[in-house]
Parts: structure tokens; sequence; C-alpha cells
């Protein structure tokens, strides 16, 4: 086996492992790290005869991996090397290194927290961060601290920032490798990619069938754009081959399940588009295309690793799972989208939706560097240099964003309530975290103390998302145990059907379709072929192990889904849209058969907007909802104020979640309900609207109000605001037994607010906050409180002819704010200092004045004069 970059730090590694038992190594792709360190680990001394555990993010890299060290030692995958993914185990009774998935690893754990006959647990690819290699090394080091004093962890990445690792490790020493790469010439995009980027990839591929030597490996975001390329590479004359003859579809395509010899098209070409090189063209070559991705057959997979024949190229079109672990071979050139996609779960809706986003630097280098593994290479970017300089310095970890059920019913099965008590990267978000928690306990995983219950348990055996788990439990008791198998297999893997995913939502279809491929019989809709035996295998496997008899009848499949999904039962509102259980409006895209029926359960959603696309469902019948779920049934006796109506309505009411399910009137509500409803509408018209105000009622509110304010120990509050908060006590005795607004209309408010006061203090008001004030004229002048800071007199300036100071209120502590007016009721002079005024001011006004009001009396002595509410005094 020829030398590879990671041989020489495999002394130091061996001697770290002897004195340490932890440690991280960082070595770049191309290293050698995944195949050559569990090998070179064999025969440690402290291993002492025990088995490795190497973990890794996907099945495909697992047997790869597993395949490719077997190879080493010249055995089959079984024998001293073997592996455990999801679905397919070969380890036999020799095996001594087993390279597992992460739910595998998790499995493992919960059987055995010590991990008995396991030396040492690898992590390998760290740097993805998924949601079970954080739950793994947390559980690893509990297990480390409590119980295995000498499991060794070690944990590999490509990318990762080391120190925060090595901190959570026990300050591990951290060892790093250097890479085997040949250079790699990067050309940029010129403009912006707009609209799908299929197509601007494959003008990139002819550029580099065209210009380049060795095959080409495309990252695109996920199936449906490899499969939108696939369709474009045909256009061209480059068609696709599979191990299976390529038996996607039950279409009768014969393109389809073949490849051909193609010439490179003269269509518009990379550098034209986005400006690098030239567009010289080559010769006729045979050309195959080879999709990659977790959801194709193992062959597939394998024919898309394995070089070409001489004389062929291969273009490969992969997801971001040929971006570690995995070398494809023959790669000289490295087509970039730029884009992934990522589960982001919302807290705020409680649905997981798959979004496609942009790559972070680390990412993007390390699929630039797929292109220099044999020899210098070239990497196009589907985007920008202003867009490359924004990339993103690390991805974000999958437990921050990821749906948190499967990971709190892990922890609770492992004997933790609170995340704190594990060591933690980064910690599980507490509102995510909690909501998770919140849906066990719905599931029936957890009891009311948060603990886990039997029922918990099987479902965290089973392996599965607890949604699944938990329908699969519940049906197996009703006969329906094989057809939930089917259900949460189909639901685990993309849609089957082609091209009517959008025209009809109904799950039920899909299963009819799933079925018919089973029994070799014509589906009646297009079917993904591969997928459908994908899924046929998988659910097959779930029955066997729960002993589970074959079924095809589809009739609870809304009953099924129900038990998984009981948040998202779903209700038909007037306008034809849905209301989710949990609050959430939801919509089917387009008018089809569910479109009709009264109650659904949506299994896919695609949380966007106010109201979510409805994009698989089926449907439920009330009379099963209520026989089912009817612990999760509330009655309802509903008192409440209608704004409709402007009156108080009693409401009987079946309840599940924000479903009404049967409303009825209430004949006997008690007075003291009705009297609560009345005043909540009294509230919410506001006591400006609702109350029968007069001049009178206001100014006896303004005129407490001034009191209050002054002395707020002795005078109630009678603000509207106070008012609204004390309505019960001091309007409710009076609307004892009224049922709408008419019973208020009749009140005489002014009694009301009188009534607040005791007989002193009616005394005291009339004293401190009279009505009105007697003018030297005679006249009784009105007081406006509506200012409480500053009470003001508005009177005629010849009525107070004669009045030597400003009237003042509160007991003489509070003077009045003069309004003087003129004969046309207008102010001519603001003022708290009367006396003042007469000896300053007054003279200039009453110059003003005479110009223009000459009948009327303007004495030269104001304060002997005689005061008139006329033009002149009276003889």
């Amino acid at each position: 086996m020829s030398g590879l970059p990671i041989d020489v730090v495999l002394p130091e590694l061996k001697e770290t492992l002897r004195e340490r038992i932890s440690a991280v190594l960082v070595a770049p792709p191309g290293a050698g790290k995944t195949t050559r360190i569990p090998l070179a680990l064999l025969d440690e001394p402290w291993l002492a005869g025990q088995k490795i555990l190497m973990l890794e993010p996907r099945r495909l890299a697992a047997r790869a991996a597993a395949g490719f060290m077997a190879s080493v030692l010249g055995e089959k995958v079984g024998e001293t090397v073997g592996y455990r993914v999801r679905m397919d185990t070969r380890v036999g009774p020799k095996t001594r290194i087993e390279v597992v998935t992460e739910g595998v690893l998790t499995r493992m754990l919960q059987g055995d927290q010590a991990l008995e006959g396991y030396g040492i647990v690898i992590f390998d690819e760290f740097h993805e961060r998924s949601l079970h290699a954080d739950l793994g090394l947390a559980l690893c080091l509990q297990s480390q601290e409590m119980l295995r004093d000498d499991l060794r962890l070690l944990v590999m990445s490509a990318t990762l920032e080391a120190e925060p690792v090595a901190n959570l490790l026990g300050i591990a020493p951290v060892l790093k490798s250097e890479g085997r790469a040949f250079p790699v010439e990067t050309r940029l995009a010129a403009h912006r990619v707009e609209g799908r980027v299929e197509p601007a990839v494959v003008k990139a591929i002819m550029e580099a069938l065209n210009r380049e030597e060795g095959d080409i490996l495309v990252f695109l975001p996920g199936t449906g754009e490899i499969r939108r390329t696939e369709a474009l590479l045909a256009e061209q004359g480059i068609r696709t081959a599979t191990a299976s003859a390529r038996e996607e579809t039950t279409s009768n395509d014969p393109s389809a399940a073949s490849w051909k010899s193609a010439p490179a098209k003269d269509i518009p070409s990379f550098s034209q588009q986005f400006g690098a090189g030239s567009d010289s063209l080559r010769q006729p070559q045979r050309i195959r295309v080879a999709p990659l991705h977790g959801s194709l057959t193992r062959e597939d997979q394998d024919l898309a690793l394995t070089p070409c024949p001489p004389g062929e190229r291969k273009i490969v079109l992969a997801t971001s799972i040929a971006e570690t672990s995995l070398t494809v071979e023959g790669v000289r050139v490295v087509i970039d989208s730029g884009q992934m996609r990522v589960p982001r779960f919302s807290p705020r809706t409680g649905m997981t939706r798959l979004e496609t986003v942009t790559v972070s630097r680390p990412s993007a280098d390390q699929r630039r560097g797929r292109a220099g593994r044999l020899g210098p290479g070239v990497c196009y970017r589907m985007w920008t240099e202003a867009e490359d300089a924004q990339l993103k310095s690390r991805s974000t970890p999958e437990i921050l964003e990821a749906d948190l059920a499967p990971l709190a019913l892990e922890l609770a099965a492992w004997g933790v309530d609170d995340p704190a008590e594990l060591l933690w990267l980064d910690p599980p978000p507490a509102a995510s975290y909690a909501q998770a928690r919140t849906l066990l306990q719905q599931l029936g995983a957890l009891n009311l103390d948060g603990n886990i219950t039997a029922h918990g348990r099987r479902m965290g055996e089973l392996g599965l998302h607890p949604r699944l788990a938990h329908m699969i439990l519940q049906a197996i008791p009703l006969g329906d145990g094989a057809l939930a198998c089917d259900l949460a297999a189909l639901l685990n893997e993309r849609d089957i059907l082609r091209g009517d995913r959008l025209a009809d939502a109904d799950l039920r279809l899909r299963l009819e379709a799933l079925h018919a491929v089973q029994e070799k019989t014509s589906p009646p809709h297009t079917v993904d072929l591969s997928t459908s035996r994908r899924i046929l295998a998988e659910a097959g496997q779930w029955k066997r192990g729960l002993d589970l008899k074959q079924s095809t009848h589809t009739e609870d499949v809304g009953l099924l889904l129900a038990f998984a999904y009981p948040d998202r039962i779903a209700q038909r509102r007037p306008n034809g849209r849905y209301l989710l259980a949990n609050g959430r409006g939801a919509v089917l895209p387009t008018l089809q058969n569910l479109s009709s029926e009264p109650y659904l359960v949506a299994a896919e959603l695609d949380d966007q907007g106010s109201e979510s696309r409805i994009d698989l469902a089926a449907p439920l019948d009330l009379e099963t909802l209520k026989q089912h779920f009817a612990a999760q049934i509330s009655d309802e006796h509903l008192v409440e104020w209608d704004s409709s109506t402007q009156s108080v309505k009693a409401r009987k009411r079946e309840r599940f979640g924000a479903l009404i399910l049967r409303e009825s009137q209430l004949h006997d509500p008690s007075p003291e309900e009705i009297l609560h409803a009345l005043l909540q509408g009294v509230a919410e018209l506001g006591v400006d609207k609702a109350l029968p105000w007069t001049k009178n009622a206001r100014q006896l509110q303004q005129r407490l109000h001034f009191l209050h304010r002054a002395d707020p120990q002795n005078w109630p509050d009678v603000s509207d605001e106070a008012l609204t908060r004390t309505l019960p006590d001091w309007l409710g005795p009076h609307l004892y037994g009224a049922k709408n607004l008419n019973a208020v209309s009749r009140l005489h408010l002014t009694q009301l607010l009188e009534s607040l006061l005791t007989w002193e203090q009616q005394r005291e008001l009339e004293a401190s906050a009279p009505t009105h004030i007697a003018v030297p004229s005679g006249s009784r002048i009105p007081v406006d409180y509506s200012d409480p800071e500053s009470p003001v007199l508005a009177v005629r300036l010849q009525e107070v002819f004669g009045l030597p100071e400003t009237p003042r209120i509160a007991r003489g502590r509070v003077p009045l704010l003069l309004h003087l007016l003129s004969p046309a009721q207008r102010p001519v002079q603001v003022t708290r200092d009367l006396a003042s005024f007469w000896a300053t001011t007054y003279f200039d006004v009453k110059k003003d004045l005479k110009g223009r009001y000459p009948k009327h009396y303007w004495p030269e002595d104001p304060w002997n004069a005689t005061p008139t509410n006329r033009a002149k005094p009276r003889n």
C-alpha cells in the first residue's frame, strides 16, 4: 500500500493514545485518515483485543470505508473489518473494526452504555456537526467519565476548529496532518446566476468536456436538481447509466435506460457565460452520467464511485454526500453549484422543511479539493467573486436548527432530563428542546413528570423518528401494523410519484402505487421504481422485526397519520382552507379530491407564509378522531362577549387543540359568567364608548381626577384606565342579570361615580373642586377641569372688574388659570395673577378693546369699576 500523508503522524497518534484517552486529529481530504488510522491502531497494547468503533456520517461512506480497509487486508467485508448501517449489517465473529453510521452508534450506546468490548470510538468527519454525531460524542463522554475511564475517543476532521473540541475532551492533544493535493485552478462566474442553477451547470459541464481531461464531479443541492440536470444533459445526447439499466420510472423511454457516445455540443460555453478561457471543441467521446446521492441503490452508488474504462468519461451528479470521506475515482474537474440542502426546524410551527442554502467556505474548499486528488485539476464555481467573499466561515451545527424530538427521546432513554447534564460543543436550544419534550408527552413517550415511559422505550428501540415509531406501535393492536410500516418508510423517503406531487397530495395514492410495485402490477401513476423498492425493503425489515403480516389496505391511513401528527390534524374552513390543530393555517395548492374533505391529517407542509401548503395528507373521519383521541378532546363551556352582535353568547364546545369539533348553545350559564362576559365587552369597546357619558358625568370625572392627582391617598382614581381595571367593583353590581349593552345605556353614570365617594368626600368635593365660581358680575362661571394640572376659569373681562385677586380652589391651594375673554368670547389674556394684570397689562388691553368695542364699558380704574355681564353696567 503506497504511502499517504497521514502516515507521518501515525507514530505520534499511537503514542498520544497510549498516554491519553482522548485526542483530536485534523487532516485534510485525501490524507488517508478514514482508512489508515483504524488499521494502524489494531495492534495497540491498550486495545487489548477489543474492537474499534468508527462513526461515519453517511451509509455510503461507511460501506466504502469498510470495503477499502477489507481490501487492504485481502479480506471480504465482515471478517476483520465490517460495518453496521441502517438496513444493512456485515460483521462477523472475527470483526475487530466496525464502521457504523450515527443512528447505529446511538442504538449501541443505549443498549450498552459502557460499550463493553470496544476500546476506542472514532468520530470521522466530525466537522459536519450532525445532530447524531454531537449526541454520540456527548453520550460517549459521559460513559467515559462514569463507566469507562479506559475508553478512548478520537475526533477526526478535515476542517474543524480543533480547540473547542479539544477543550470539550478535557484539553485533549491536537494532531495535524498535511494533505496531499495537487493544485486546483478555480474559475469563478463573471455574472450572478439568476433563476435555477441547472442550465448554468450544464453549460459548465459542456465547457469542461471540451477543455479539460478526466471525469467531472458536479455538486448539486438535491435529487430534484440532479434529475433536471440529467434531463438537460440528455437533450445534449449525454445519457444516464446505472447498474440496473436505469429503470427509474414506469415510462417506456428507451433512452432512459442507456448511455451512448455523444459529441460535445456547440452550446454557449462556460467561458462565454462566465468569462473564463477559450472554447475549443474536442472529438466525440464516450460519456456517461452517474448520479450519486443517498437514496440510490448500493450498486448505482458504486457505479458513480468506480473509475471508467479506458476511453470513457463520466459525469457524477452528486449531493453533498461526495464532499467528504468518499473518493470518486478519476475526477479531475469539480463543478460546484454553491448550494446544499439542509433541514430547518421551526419551533414556531413545529415543522421541519428542507431549505436550499449557500455552502460555507470550508464546504466550498472541500468540494474544490476533490479535483486535486489525482493530479492538477479545475474547479468551476457557479458564483461570482463578490459572492465568494461573502461565504460563511463555518456551517451551522445541525443541533441548533434541527427537530430535537429524536434527541429528547434519546436523552430520556439515557436517563437525562436536562441536556446541561452532558457536555456539548453547542447545547440544544432551550425553546426547541422544550417543544420536543412537549411533543413526546403528547405521544405518550414521557409521563407528566418528564420521565420516559415503557411506550417511550419501545419507540426508541425502533430507531425511527418518535412520531413514526409511535404511529407503528399504535397501529399494531388495530391490525394496521404492516400498513404503518409502509407508511413510515414512505414518509422517510422522497415522493415516489413523478409529476403528480403538486396535483394531488393524497398519500393513499402513493400507498396504492407502492403496493402495485410490490405485487408487480401496473401502478396507476408514473412511479419512481428505485425509490419504491427501497421503501418496500425498509418496510419489510420493520415488519419482520415486529412479526407483522403483510397488508395492502389503505382505509386507515388518516388515522395512522393522526397518531404520528396529532398537531397537524386539519379542519376545513368555510373558505376551503384548513386550520391545523396547532393553530396554523394550511391550504391545498390545487383543487383535488381531498379539497372537499372536512378533516385531513397533513403529513408534510412547506411551512411558508401565513398558510402552509399541504404537500402530503390523508382524510380523517370525525367519528374516528373522537374514538381514538377522546383523551385529548376537551369540553368547554364558553360564556363570552360577541362583538358582532354586541351581546353575550353562551356556547358549549368540543375542542381538539385549536379545532372546534362541535358547538351548540349553552342554555344555563350562570349569572356570574354572563356578568363577566358583559364586562369584558365593555372593556373591549372601551369605557369611553361603551358607557353613557353625559356632560355632567365627564365633568365629575375630571373634578375627581384633579383631586386624585393632588391627593392620591384620599381620592379615588376614576381615569378611563382605572375604571376599566375596576369594572367588576363599581359597574358589575349594577349589571347583574343583563346580557347586552342596552342595560349599560340606561345607567346614570354621574350617580355611579358619586357612589364611589363617602358622604364626607362628597361634601369636600364641592368645597375643593366646585363646578362653578361666582364672579363679581353675579354670574356663576363653570370651571374646566379637563387639564387636572391647570383648571381653567374662562370669563369675560368685564365680569371681574373689582375682583382684586385670582379665584382659588382646593381650599385656596390652587389658583385657577384665568382666560379673560373679549365681548366676542375670545381670550385676550391668560393669567394666574389677576392683581398684576390690573396693575400693568390691563391698560394696553383696554386700549385695544376700546378700539374694537367702542360701545362697551372700559373703565380707567378696574379695581373699583362696576362689573357687568352686559355691554355697560345698569344705571
